[in-house]
């Protein structure tokens, strides 16, 4: 296929690697081309996996976001949450009838991007999908190299509209073959993210020794018994929200990251991370994306989303209000919530049929 992958992050070099070595004709596309320059001139990614180090040729790395999409059949954007509203100004001048966008994960950006689209005067009829994870762990080393320490097997995902899921999956799966795994709808796809869930209490209950020491593992030093109770706690509200609007198992609960094969990254994932040592990093607790992102967007959903369902979410609501004091954040003003989105005096009917049918 052709492939437009948009993104300057750890998860867009990634896909940029992965559908070229199989065979796609890929588009890279990131805003910032100062940034983009090693790969631009040298037309290549380094990429590290349990393989060795190779270097991959890019069919058409551009800054020029409408070259990149022109024609792509698939648009695959891992670029932040709160990056999303702008990406979606930004395509609207671009895109046509039967495109599909992915985002990985999407935490309902897929909604909110099809909003600005329609606000923006585009009126292509494009499916736009989110899933639960990005497809990748992994980390850029470098200008142009990235390093993959496992890639998913399972990537539950949602389509907004929803009455365009059979001819979506079947783009994405061609560029994903045999992970994709059908949900409902969307809303379905945003509440697999697996972000909100794993990171907020990482990064909060760590928040001592992440401003302490100038590197820190919050996966390996701040994965500890009690952080591992909370996060149990959080994803039983996530999964009680699901079954509340309606969505069926599996739910792919956390604790399967850790103790089975059975999550999205497969068999030892956890282990594997934290052996690579690319997690003993750098963050800064008010800018990094665990907290902006899976905080600010994810987290917030989740609490705001409870509210209007009559779900009581009181660990996520915990979290949210101790990220917000410790970062100087009102993330229920800030973040990504039903009010915020405009959904927020929708009835449960109406909401689901625009899931389905779209704006």
């Amino acid at each position: 296929m052709k492939i437009a992958v948009l993104g300057g992050g750890n998860g867009s070099y990634a896909a940029a690697v992965d559908m070229s070595e199989a065979g796609h004709e890929v588009r890279f596309w990131r805003r910032d081309a100062a940034a983009l320059a090693p790969v631009l001139e040298s037309g290549t990614i380094t990429v590290r996996d349990f393989k060795g180090v190779r270097d991959v040729k890019i069919a058409k790395p551009t800054a020029d976001l409408g070259e990149a999409v022109r024609g792509a059949e698939l648009i695959v954007a891992p670029v932040p949450a709160f990056a999303q509203e702008d990406l979606a100004a930004a395509l609207a001048p671009h895109l046509t009838d039967g495109q599909v966008i992915y985002l990985p994960p999407g935490t309902f950006g897929s909604y909110l991007m099809m909003k600005v689209l329609r606000a923006k005067g585009c009126k292509a009829d494009v499916a736009i999908a989110e899933t639960g994870t990005l497809p990748w762990l992994t980390r850029k080393r470098g200008p142009n190299e990235v390093a993959i320490t496992t890639r998913a097997t399972r990537l539950p995902t949602g389509v907004f509209p929803a009455r365009l899921t059979d001819k979506a999956l079947k783009v994405i799966s061609a560029a994903f073959p045999g992970a994709i795994e059908p949900v409902e709808d969307a809303l379905s796809g945003a509440l697999m993210n697996a972000g909100p869930i794993i990171h907020p209490p990482l990064i909060i209950m760590s928040a001592a020794p992440i401003e302490h020491f100038d590197r820190w593992d919050i996966h390996k030093e701040g994965t500890q018994p009690s952080v591992r109770r909370v996060h149990d706690a959080l994803d039983a509200e996530r999964i009680a929200l699901r079954e509340a609007l309606g969505y069926k198992a599996p739910h792919f609960p956390l604790a399967d990251h850790y103790k089975t094969s059975n999550w999205m990254y497969g068999q030892l994932a956890h282990d594997k991370l934290v052996d690579s040592g690319d997690w003993h990093e750098h963050l800064d607790l008010k800018t990094h994306r665990y907290l902006q992102e899976d905080v600010g967007m994810g987290l917030a959903l989740i609490v705001s989303l409870g509210e209007w369902a009559g779900v009581p979410t009181p660990v996520a609501a915990g979290l949210l209000a101790i990220a917000g004091a410790a970062s100087g954040n009102d993330f229920r003003k800030t973040g990504r919530t039903m009010e915020n989105l405009g959904l927020a005096g929708e009835s449960r009917e109406s909401l689901s049929a625009m899931l389905g049918k779209g704006i």
